[in-house]
C-alpha cells in the first residue's frame, strides 16, 4: 500500500508520460485550522482528473476549473494563496478561518518524476529542489530530521521514507500492521527467525530478515525516527527484541499480550542490564484500547498509538467495555 503523496507522484509522472498537461501542488504554509498539512500534494490533469488532496475538495475543485481552462499556471512555478479572507475561507471551505499557501508547478518530463521515485523504491530518502524562476529540478540526499522549506526562490521538499517500523514475528497480525504501516509513510521490516513463518511471508515493499530479533534491532541502528513492535507471542523472540530496543532511541517499543503477560514480561526484563526507566518505555499491551480483537482491528490499535505519539499526541487511557457473561462465564 502506498502513502497518499507517493500515489500522487505515480500518477503525475504516468500523465506526463503520456503527453498529458498536468499541474502539482504542494502546501508550504498553513494558517488557522488547515485540513492538510504543510507537504502534502494533490496533482491535476488537463481533463480535470485529480489524485492527493490539499484541502477538504473545495480548493481542489477551484484548481480543477483553472487547470482545464489553463489558467492554473503556464511555464514556469509559481504561488497561490487560499482563505486569505473569512468570505474566501467560507467559499472554500477552510475551517475556522483557515488559509493554505501553495506552490503550484508544471510538470514536464524534466520534473524528475521517474529519478524520485527510484530514489523512493530503492528506500533511499532525498530532497527535491525546485527553482522558482526556470523550473529546474535537481535531488540529492537528504536526513531524516529534514523539512520542507520554501525561501520563496526554492521549494525544497523530502521524500522517501523518514520513519522506520521494525515488526518482530511474520504472522497473520503481521502482514495487515505492515501493509497499514506502508500507507503511512513507513519503511517496513520484518523479523522472523522461524522457516515455517517466514516461508509463508509475502508483502511487496516489506524487507524480511530471518536473523535473530536482538542483532537484527542491533543492525538495524534505530533512531529516534523508529519503531518497534513485538508480535510473535514468544517471550525467546519478543524478549531478545526488546532488550536491545528499550536502550535504543526509538520513539516507540511496544508488546504483544495481556497485561498480565506484560507485567510478568518487565518482570524479566528487570534481571538483565534494563533501567527501570527504559522499562517503564514499554507499549505492553500494545496499541491504543479500542476493544480490538481480529488482527485487521488490532493492527489499527497499534498504528493509531504510533500516530499519536509520533504526532506529539498525549492520549488518555480509553474505557473499555464491561465484560459480558454468558452460562455463568465471564467472555
Amino acid at each position: 500500500m502506498d502513502s497518499v503523496d507517493l500515489q500522487v507522484l505515480k500518477s503525475a509522472a504516468d500523465w506526463v508520460k503520456s503527453g498529458r498537461r498536468v499541474v502539482m501542488a504542494t502546501v508550504i504554509k498553513t494558517w488557522g485550522s488547515a485540513p492538510r498539512p504543510i507537504g502534502a500534494l494533490t496533482a491535476i490533469r488537463d481533463d480535470g482528473m485529480v489524485v492527493g488532496s490539499v484541502s477538504g475538495g473545495c480548493i481542489e475543485d477551484d484548481m480543477i476549473l483553472q487547470v482545464r481552462s489553463g489558467e492554473l499556471v503556464k511555464d514556469k512555478p509559481a504561488t497561490t494563496k487560499y482563505g486569505v479572507s473569512a468570505d474566501e475561507a467560507k467559499r472554500f471551505g477552510l475551517p475556522c478561518g483557515g488559509t493554505l499557501e501553495l506552490v503550484l508547478e508544471p510538470l514536464t518530463k524534466e520534473s524528475g518524476l521517474d529519478e524520485l521515485l527510484g530514489h523512493v523504491e530503492r528506500h533511499e530518502l532525498v530532497t527535491r529542489r525546485l527553482d522558482m524562476k526556470t523550473g529546474k529540478v535537481t535531488i540529492g540526499p537528504a536526513k531524516s530530521t529534514d523539512l520542507l522549506a520554501f525561501d520563496g526562490a526554492t521549494l525544497a521538499t523530502v521524500h522517501g521514507p523518514r520513519w522506520r517500523l521494525l515488526v518482530i514475528g511474520a504472522g497473520q497480525l503481521s502482514t495487515f500492521l505492515a501493509q497499514m504501516a506502508q500507507g503511512l509513510d513507513y519503511q517496513v521490516t520484518v523479523c522472523d527467525p522461524r522457516e515455517e513463518y517466514a516461508e509463508g511471508w509475502d508483502v511487496a515493499g516489506v524487507e524480511l530478515k530471518r536473523g535473530m530479533p536482538d542483532e537484527v534491532v542491533t543492525e538495524m541502528n534505530l533512531d529516534g525516527h523508529s519503531a518497534v513492535v513485538t508480535l510473535t507471542h514468544d517471550p525467546k523472540l519478543d524478549d531478545m527484541a526488546l532488550l536491545e530496543a528499550l536502550k535504543s532511541p526509538a520513539f516507540y517499543v511496544g508488546a504483544i499480550g495481556s497485561k498480565k503477560n506484560n507485567d510478568a514480561r518487565r518482570q524479566r526484563l528487570a534481571d538483565f542490564d534494563l533501567s527501570q526507566q527504559e522499562i517503564a518505555r514499554l507499549h505492553g499491551p500494545v496499541g491504543l484500547k479500542l476493544g480490538a480483537k481480529s488482527p485487521p482491528e488490532i493492527a489499527i490499535a497499534i498504528l493509531a498509538e504510533l500516530t499519536a505519539i509520533r504526532n506529539g499526541v498525549r492520549v488518555p487511557e480509553l474505557v473499555e467495555p464491561a465484560k459480558a457473561t454468558v452460562a455463568g462465564c465471564v467472555t
